[in-house]
């Protein structure tokens, strides 16, 4: 994994510097807080429902195991002793002081991380696909290329004040698991039949209010210039994006109001920086420089030579029938025989999907010491994953993660649920997301049912904003405030783009929105009935999308009329009761 330079960890310690004077001002009386807003935004501080926030960045997910140490270090010493994993692949903090913010900053530059660019209309966080370098689908490695976004894109001044934020994703592999057709720009690593290196672009992609997949603006750039592409992107987004509302200023907007229009400005933007711009040769990628960055990425030097020999798991005569679950679930092959990539599950009943303790960070850091050469990576479904872990240590790995409480085998299953803080935390939230996501996780507990049920993603978002990302659910829950209180829309059909699911979609709204107490019940009726007229092929999803809105709306709405009968019947005996 890419170790900072010495330049990278100058800059870090200067801007936490830099926020501690800022601070101190702003405690002082002597910086307003009109003027210290942005900057805290600019290093990852928002004032959330009842605290400050703190995002803190995880480029492309890839963490040390001594920098999660020092993110539970972070946990125990200034929050409440949690942190919560997102699907951006970054780490928040709920509950710090303001006051303590600087010592924060400070200490995790010691350990290479910081809240740069978490927030504001900046080019955010650059996530990949958390098999990125190990994949045995990729094409290339996309890592060298997002270190370099993540290099060109840090404080550049011509991007700084976007219209809105800007989110950029990249895979090198034929599944899509980085979901790209879901962001502003989405970029997929590709041979063109001559055999030549390049990225389909994608732009214009995003969730919220108006969710829209992105449009190809070209299918095969050279890897060679794609600072140079990228740079026509946002400045023609720069210069045309909307500023007078914030709901209709994401590229998203630009791209489909502009149709045809927009492709043809990029590029003649780009065809702009090529013949015109002196400084374009020194920002073209040389080979030289790929070399570099991919060197920066080579595989861990202590892996042992049995990484390279096909084997087989280890199945000891007593093992339970859990191990066995867990090996289909949370274990996948690696371009490597000899080793495997491990997602510990963050999902379970009685835990957030996302949150982690500073108790299992320090697990988490172990198990990665111990069995993956002290690397973990962040997946956009909220888990941590071990990215080279010895065939022959799987099952010593599985009596550890489950002691630590990582080896529910679900991933990818109806348990393994991605949800958004909603509004237990979230200052934006029309209603809370977790509520919602612990009454489903205990519905959908069992192993040999989830089996049964097959892939289903199931995304819950507390607001429009979709940081749950509901829209690419299978199935999608959103909540909505109506007339004061807590409502949730369910969507049905949706997909992030990975394969077995389809082309990336936006789930179909089922009827009118579902009280709190009805969600699951609904959720439960639509995979009830998906199970029984699923065909032998299908996934729940696809039976969903082959049926379409009529009968899911007819098994939702005998849900609603059963429950709103059933507080009617309980009305007078709840009035006998207060009497």
């Amino acid at each position: 994994m890419y170790r900072y330079s010495p330049a990278d960890r100058q800059f870090v310690h200067a801007r936490a510097a830099q926020f501690r004077d800022q601070l101190t001002r702003h405690l002082a009386g002597e910086l307003p807080d009109e003027h210290f807003r942005p900057l805290r935004l600019q290093n990852g501080w928002y004032i959330q429902r009842h605290a400050p926030m703190l995002r803190v960045a995880v480029p492309y997910g890839e963490l040390a195991s001594r920098q999660l140490r020092r993110l539970a270090l972070v946990a125990r010493t200034h929050d409440k002793g949690y942190g919560h994993f997102t699907t951006r692949q970054n780490l928040q903090f709920n509950w710090i002081p303001l006051t303590q913010a600087a010592d924060v900053m400070e200490s995790l530059a010691a350990q290479d991380l910081h809240g740069i660019q978490t927030s504001g209309n900046c080019i955010r966080n650059i996530t990949t696909d958390a098999l990125a370098g190990i994949a045995t689908d990729e094409v290339a490695d996309p890592r060298p290329f997002a270190e370099l976004l993540r290099q060109w894109s840090t404080l550049h001044p011509e991007f700084a004040f976007l219209p809105r934020k800007f989110k950029i994703a990249i895979t090198g592999a034929d599944d899509d698991r980085a979901a790209i057709g879901w962001h502003d720009v989405g970029l997929h690593l590709r041979r063109a039949a001559d055999g030549t290196l390049g990225f389909r672009v994608l732009v214009g992609g995003g969730m919220g209010r108006t969710p829209l997949i992105g449009q190809e603006l070209t299918p095969h750039l050279p890897w060679a210039d794609l600072v140079l592409y990228l740079e026509a992107v946002l400045r023609v987004y720069n210069r045309f994006g909307r500023r007078d509302n914030a709901f209709k200023a994401r590229i998203k907007i630009l791209v489909k109001a502009e149709g045809p229009r927009f492709a043809e400005a990029v590029n003649a933007e780009y065809a702009h920086i090529l013949a015109l711009d002196p400084t374009a040769p020194q920002r073209r990628l040389t080979p030289e420089a790929l070399h570099t960055l991919q060197a920066a990425f080579a595989d861990p030097a202590g892996l042992p030579a049995s990484a390279h020999v096909p084997v087989q798991p280890p199945q000891p005569a007593d093992a339970p029938p859990a191990y066995t679950r867990w090996l289909a679930r949370n274990v996948a092959p690696q371009r490597l025989a000899g080793l495997r990539a491990v997602t510990l599950s963050l999902k379970r009943p009685g835990q957030a999907p996302g949150d982690v303790t500073a108790e299992q960070m320090e697990a988490a850091a172990t198990l990665a010491d111990r069995y993956s050469q002290g690397e973990l990576r962040v997946t956009h479904t909220q888990n941590l994953l071990l990215p080279w872990v010895p065939v022959q240590d799987l099952y010593a790995l599985w009596q550890q993660a489950r002691a630590a409480g990582f080896a529910t085998p679900n991933i990818g299953l109806v348990s393994d649920i991605i949800a958004c803080p909603g509004g237990d935390y979230c200052a934006l939230a029309n209603a809370r997301s977790l509520p919602i996501a612990e009454e489903l996780a205990q519905r959908f507990d069992e192993p040999e049912e989830l089996e049964l049920l097959g892939p289903l993603a199931l995304h819950i978002s507390g607001c429009m904003n979709s940081c749950g990302h509901h829209h690419s659910g299978h199935i999608g829950i959103l909540g909505i405030d109506k007339d004061g209180s807590e409502w949730y829309q369910l969507s049905v059909g949706g997909s992030d783009g990975s394969q077995g699911s389809g082309p990336a979609r936006p789930g179909q709204i089922v009827g009118p929105a579902f009280a709190a107490d009805e969600v699951a019940d609904a959720v439960e009726a639509v995979i009830a009935l998906c199970r029984r007229e699923r065909q032998p092929t299908e996934w729940i999803v696809d039976t969903a999308r082959r049926l379409g809105q009529r009968p899911l709306r007819a098994a939702t709405d005998a849900v609603r009329r059963s429950t709103r009968a059933a507080h009617t019947d309980s009305a007078p005996e709840a009035e006998a009761l207060a009497a």
